[in-house]
């Protein structure tokens, strides 16, 4: 019988777990919460990024996720700047009789020595008063830096030290509030929450007292330390990127001019952006409803456009193959040298033209195009 399982936050770690709710039949997903008003009412499967419709939808109320009488919630709720809140939220889930795993609150990965003993005792008791148990774990801490030094050193004789590191790559991490909290972006003398005196300690003494006492032996102390560099002067985009950029932009529209072409609009549209909007006239009203009616068939069509990408990289290794730029240092294509190649006729075979048109929107200054180049 499949664990009915309820999950809060869908943020970067929640997401992932919530994936596995959806996906795995060993659980069944009974409720979801988000503290993000534009996921409210959105499905599960979709928070998750995968193609399942789960039919729960994601609500911002804790309660009403507990009503769903889950065996267990999964607990991924931001815990870092919103400590209080979160404690609050496991020891009401706790105290309803429903059991707890999750990431967040982190200092609940092993809070003894880290939380005074008063906030641990008052997780207990709700846990106790609802017959409910909590494992808190992650990453780090809860297993890099703690348990696989465990395993590690389970093949040693003898232990003179023992060394953890994380390092991380935040260039890629979807985080603000993380970010803005480690003090990243912020300058040198602003100290962050982080670096606040005893915070560092909070944040990864867990580890470091778990393994003491997986290794049987007693803190004297933990001490802290940390350096700060400036981040490095942004040197501006190269040449090349900008010119991939550039021929990106067109690429794009040029694809998009065939798309809507088929709904005579690409003209249209080009001389709707030449016009100033008291000179437009686009004939009657019914005329302008019917124009609407093509625009968002137009837009249907392009949204559902299958391997979009791979007609995007055709044309756009094309336009390298063809584009020329009037000196070294130019990031604009000449409009001559993206001239779609004409085919070639047999006149013996009385071989005509192809009707379509053969866009160039450079030339033709599409969408405004030139607006939107790097200089």
């Amino acid at each position: 019988m499949a664990i009915r399982v309820a999950h809060v936050g869908t943020g970067n770690v929640g997401r992932l777990a919530l994936t596995e709710l959806v996906t795995n039949p060993q659980f069944e997903l009974t409720g979801l919460c988000v503290s993000t008003p534009e996921k409210v009412g959105k499905d599960a499967g979709a928070l998750a990024g995968v193609d399942v419709a789960t039919g729960i939808a994601a609500v911002n109320d804790l309660d009403a996720v507990i009503a769903t009488r889950p065996e267990c919630v999964v607990y991924c709720a931001m815990g870092d700047t919103r400590l209080p809140d979160a404690m609050k939220d496991v020891m009401r889930i706790l105290a309803a009789g429903i059991n707890v795993v999750g990431s967040s609150p982190g200092m609940l990965q092993y809070p003894w020595g880290v939380m005074p003993d008063k906030y641990i005792d008052r997780v207990e008791d709700a846990a106790r008063q609802g017959n409910s148990s909590i494992f808190i774990n992650g990453v780090d801490p809860g297993f890099i830096n703690d348990l696989i030094p465990f395993a590690l050193a389970s093949t040693c004789q003898r232990i003179e030290q023992v060394r953890c590191m994380e390092i991380a790559d935040y260039a890629t991490y979807d985080g603000a509030e993380v970010m803005h909290y480690m003090g990243f972006g912020r300058p040198l003398d602003d100290v962050p929450m982080l670096l606040l005196p005893g915070v560092l300690s909070i944040a990864w003494g867990g580890a470091i007292r778990q393994l003491a006492a997986g290794l049987g032996i007693e803190l004297d102390e933990i001490t802290e330390s940390y350096e700060r560099e400036p981040a490095p002067e942004f040197p501006g985009i190269s040449l090349a990127a900008r010119r991939n950029i550039n021929l990106a932009i067109i690429s794009f529209a040029e694809l998009l001019c065939e798309n809507v072409d088929a709904y005579g609009l690409a003209a249209r549209a080009k001389e709707a952006v030449a016009r100033r909007v008291h000179e437009m006239n686009f004939g009657t009203r019914p005329d302008c409803e019917a124009y609407m009616l093509r625009v968002q068939k137009a837009q249907t069509a392009v949204s559902n456009q299958k391997q979009i990408t791979v007609a995007l990289k055709a044309k756009l290794e094309r336009l390298r193959a063809t584009c020329e730029y009037r000196n070294n240092a130019d990031t604009v294509p000449t409009a001559d040298s993206l001239a779609p190649p004409l085919p070639e006729l047999d006149p013996a075979k009385n071989e005509k033209p192809p009707g379509a048109a053969a866009w160039n929107v450079l030339a033709e200054d599409y969408w405004d195009l030139y607006t939107l180049l790097l200089r």
